[in-house]
């Protein structure tokens, strides 16, 4: 009779645990650590650090200042602030952001309004020669996710990519200024794979995808393949490929245009969670293309964020989670850069492309 009982509770027993492991929903899965391995804080930057992608987070006069104590307290000696802005959206920010000398560069956007009508690029040029005059010195963040330039204000460029003919005045002058110009083409390749059960971003993919069933839509090869037109053509213009060029999944796309132009560079924005899960390959690029990445946080101004990143690039950490910043099920691991790869990162490079 105990036996039977016995085997009562250990059927009833499997069977509550199968049904609660058939209730964990795929977006409550927030999985915790087991492994006892070494947890390094990183309380400020091995070196000074200039950091290439930030966006206009601190609204107040209040809001900088404690900005500008956080990036003192971790080591970040300057902050280029991507606006996306022109006119006198444009003029407001700088004149805030200016006050602060020395610890923000203010970049501005493209006017792409009435970018179908005859004469649109002499305008547009007029207008960024206008910003550099109040201050600008530097064009970001553009952005291109298949459907066109979306981000510069006040207007989108739909249908209009980076290297289209009307494009090609204005990106000529932004190298007679000597403004480098920031772009994010694509988007994390999972995105652009089917909804369903092999994809491997999928933790992200209720709130976080492309809809390529768009008409018109450039997909992700097409939208590298406009990058490298612009790149190609406008030799005297430095591009900066946001987030690794969003190839993440495969840096050797991103390696070969390192490797081939010049005027071309990579920050490492927003995609910590996406490289610090294979840290021997992105080790290994890191160490090739030492001279054309940039360190960048693009991740808002908390503590936790310049420690996190810090911690990734700086010690040899194994599988922890962040979740505040990373919703990835994949764990994270740190890559132990060297001396030399870490002063390149966080001002070397920056310091030979920004005044």
């Amino acid at each position: 009779m105990l036996k039977k009982s016995i085997s009562i509770l250990v059927v009833c027993l499997g069977i509550n645990l199968a049904m609660a492991q058939n209730d964990i929903l795929l977006k409550d899965y927030e999985p915790r650590s087991i492994y006892k391995t070494q947890k390094t804080t990183i309380e400020k930057a091995k070196f000074p650090v200039i950091d290439m992608h930030t966006h206009t987070y601190a609204k107040t006069k209040a809001e900088i200042d404690q900005w500008i104590k956080t990036m003192d307290k971790f080591g970040i000696k300057k902050s280029i602030v991507l606006t996306t802005q022109t006119g006198a959206k444009f003029d407001s920010i700088y004149n805030v952001y200016s006050k602060y000398e020395g610890r923000f560069e203010i970049w501005c956007g493209f006017d792409f309004t009435g970018y179908n009508e005859k004469g649109w690029s002499k305008k547009a040029i007029k207008e960024l020669e206008r910003c550099y005059k109040v201050g600008a010195r530097g064009v970001g963040e553009l952005a291109d996710k298949g459907t066109g330039m979306i981000y510069s204000k006040p207007t989108a460029a739909i249908g209009m990519h980076i290297d289209d003919e009307r494009m090609k005045p204005l990106l000529k002058r932004c190298g007679e200024l000597g403004m480098p110009i920031s772009i994010h083409v694509a988007d994390p390749y999972w995105m652009y794979e089917p909804i369903d059960k092999h994809n491997d971003g999928l933790m992200n993919a209720a709130k976080w995808k492309i809809d390529t069933s768009q008409k018109n839509i450039l997909l992700h090869a097409e939208l590298i393949n406009t990058l490298e037109n612009a790149v190609k053509e406008n030799r005297e213009t430095i591009f900066i490929a946001c987030h690794f060029a969003n190839c993440s999944h495969d840096l050797s796309i991103l390696g070969k245009l390192l490797s081939t132009y010049e005027n071309l560079y990579a920050d490492i924005s927003a995609r910590y969670g996406e490289t610090a899960p294979v840290p021997r390959y992105t080790n290994a690029f890191y160490e090739k293309h030492q001279d054309k990445l940039l360190y960048g946080t693009d991740m808002g101004l908390d503590s936790s964020m310049y420690q996190t990143t810090f911690r990734i690039l700086e010690t040899k950490d194994e599988h922890f989670y962040v979740r505040e910043l990373f919703t990835y099920h994949w764990p994270l691991h740190g890559l132990g850069l060297s001396d030399t790869i870490l002063k390149k990162l966080y001002y070397e490079n920056a310091e030979k492309i920004i005044k």
